[in-house]
């Protein structure tokens, strides 16, 4: 039982967001499910990728960003909503497949073989799947994770879905996503008028100088803790925006206008930086020497201006 037909994961190919040649060939986990359940459904996932240029620093992270409800309402008729689990989780899950719907759960990376040398059967994480095939028989499902679709069964799948005899000791957060008929309007129009929108509500001070002086102290904290806490300080600054400014390059691209050019070139350059910066970040704690860090993040807050500048002249 399948929402997307056809699909099998030794065949499937993701999408080229998550081609070897990217900067950050993953983003975050919602997001890149995102990429990949759009392109399953044969919609253009650069299309929803405007609402880039809202992502903030909040203090002690990058904005975690994720593609807006509406956004996927407007562009492709995908109505996301809450599903309600009160019952067997398996159960409710194989309840909306039947009815042709993708299944978005919050599991334990712990059980997914895709994150292997990660995650799985090393460290419990949170993470988010979306759910295409189940076959509570055969205690198996398929899903769409991170860069790509996925098979699991067996003990993972039971770690996953526990009898009802023994419980979850909280019901998991899930979604369902409801398909309606896709917009049949100029998408580029459609999109460029969302962009223009979500330009509208970026912040009004700029996030990576704030991130810049933020960071030597930030650094300092980190001095003499384990690696871990390194990953995922750098997973939620860095990685966040030099991720969410790669996707924002990719969607000035796709919009295929001239005119958005020099802010295409500043969004690249964001992406390229921050992967730089976060070498230079991880050099920094090693040699327990954070000086410097400020300067070296300036450029990428000069391209945010940049960036900004350019689209409001071209999109008015």
């Amino acid at each position: 039982m399948q929402a997307i037909p056809g699909l099998r994961a030794e065949s499937y190919a993701p999408h080229a967001l998550h081609g070897a040649d990217r900067e950050w060939a993953e983003t975050n986990c919602y997001v890149d499910l995102w990429i990949e359940l759009l392109h399953a459904l044969g919609r253009e996932p650069r299309a929803a990728l405007g609402f880039t240029v809202t992502q903030d620093f909040e203090g002690d992270q990058f904005t975690f960003f994720k593609f807006p409800f509406e956004d996927l309402r407007a562009l492709y008729g995908a109505h996301v909503l809450e599903l309600a689990v009160y019952d067997d989780l398996a159960a409710h899950i194989e309840r909306q497949i039947a009815q042709g719907r993708i299944v978005l759960v919050e599991m334990d990376a712990f059980h997914l073989p895709d994150t292997r040398g990660v995650s799985y059967g090393v460290e419990h994480s949170k993470t988010t799947i979306g759910i295409n095939r189940i076959d509570r028989t055969g205690r198996s499902l398929s899903y769409f994770h991170n860069a790509g679709y996925f098979d699991l069964a067996g003990d993972d799948y039971d770690a996953l879905f526990p009898a009802m005899s023994n419980g979850l000791p909280l019901f998991p957060y899930c979604e369902m996503v409801k398909l309606e008929p896709a917009n049949d309007e100029d998408p580029r129009a459609s999109a460029r008028a969302l962009l223009r929108g979500h330009l509208a509500r970026r912040p009004r001070a700029n996030p990576v100088a704030a991130f810049a002086a933020a960071l030597p102290a930030q650094t300092e904290a980190l001095i003499g803790r384990d690696p871990a806490a390194f990953h995922k300080y750098a997973f939620n600054t860095l990685r966040q925006l030099g991720a969410n400014f790669e996707l924002l390059a990719s969607h000035l691209d796709w919009l295929d206008d001239a005119s958005l050019a020099p802010a295409r070139a500043g969004a690249h350059e964001i992406a390229v930086g921050a992967k730089t910066l976060q070498f230079q970040l991880a050099r920094a704690v090693s040699r327990r020497k954070p000086q410097g860090l400020e300067t070296m993040a300036a450029p990428l807050a000069d391209a945010w201006s940049r960036v900004m500048t350019h689209l409001d002249a071209s999109l008015g």
